[in-house]
């Protein structure tokens, strides 16, 4: 029987843990509350060194589409999470409750809306893609994009680019 405690482990919090990190999030929800996750994973990562980038497709591409970004909605219908009667969000008028009230908690707690937060994202560095086979779905070009979108690649140039990254999928 031997007495010799363990070697110590000690985390090394050098900021150079960071190099060569990517992060890939695949935003595919456009409603409020599917596009924040990702926001504020970006944003994060972004904070922490990480090369970030994010995809939008399908209806993430809401969260990029200057005509809809500033308003997305938030529905209770479906939604378990809400912890309500399930009958209550098909009621007229319960979306843009919803709505309301969670982006008055959003900005309670200091996050900014999603026209702000992508700008800011753009400021510390991150890149913005638009899914090639959505935008063509939806009949929409790059100068219906919000500006700080990169550019609009198929699904194989973003994992090019994202080669060797952790992905998130939203």
């Amino acid at each position: 029987m031997t007495t010799q405690a363990a070697p110590a482990i000690v985390p090394n919090f050098d900021d150079d843990a960071t190099t060569g990190r990517k992060l890939a999030i695949i935003c595919s929800k456009g409603t409020l509350d599917m596009a924040y996750p990702g926001l504020i994973l970006a944003n994060a990562a972004l904070g922490e060194g990480v090369e970030t980038h994010l995809f939008f497709t399908f209806w993430g591409f809401d969260m990029i589409t200057k005509s809809r970004m500033g308003d997305l909605k938030f529905t209770m219908l479906g939604n378990t999470a809400t912890h309500m009667p399930q009958g209550i969000g098909g009621l007229p008028g319960m979306t843009a409750m919803a709505t309301h009230q969670m982006k008055k908690q959003i900005a309670e707690v200091g996050v900014p809306e999603v026209p702000e937060f992508l700008e800011q994202i753009v400021a510390s560095g991150g890149h913005l893609w638009a899914c090639r086979m959505s935008a063509d779905m939806m009949h929409l070009a790059e100068e219906n994009l919000y500006e700080g979108v990169e550019g609009i690649i198929n699904a194989a140039d973003f994992i090019e680019k994202t080669d060797g990254a952790q992905l998130l999928f939203i």
